[in-house]
């Protein structure tokens, strides 16, 4: 089997689970589905992917993208995500310039947002 052929975790650090479950679960809806032994928390996304929430009070998230999300229309993924209190960031910097929260880069668009520890997560549209 090559990795190619297998599914995904992504782990991403977090300081407060009971702050960082509220946030994934009710303000971006990914369906919660429990801790494992050692108090991470497990979230399951399509095609078998999966997100892990590590606590680690001590460590700083990563300045660049940790994940990415790929929506069939944008527009209406920000307004959803914005209904649910999500913030987005904008950017206006060599090379990535966003307007009402999107860039476009190409044939695609994006947008960011920090969750409550400080990880970027985008959301992006193809084509």
């Amino acid at each position: 089997m090559s990795l190619a052929d297998t599914s995904v975790a992504v782990m991403l650090p977090i300081s407060d689970p009971d702050r960082a479950q509220k946030f994934y679960t009710d303000q971006l809806g990914l369906p919660f589905e429990g801790k494992n032994p050692m108090g991470e928390l497990m979230y399951r996304l399509a095609g078998g992917a999966e997100l892990v929430l590590l606590p680690r009070p001590d460590e700083k998230p990563h300045s660049s993208t940790a994940m990415s999300f790929e929506v069939s229309d944008l527009t209406r993924e920000i307004e959803d995500l914005e209904s649910r209190g999500v913030t987005f960031e904008d950017y206006d910097m060599p090379g990535l310039k966003t307007e009402n929260h999107v860039a476009t880069m190409g044939d695609e668009r994006a947008a960011w947002f920090l969750d409550p520890d400080g990880n970027v997560i985008c959301v992006h549209q193809t084509g």
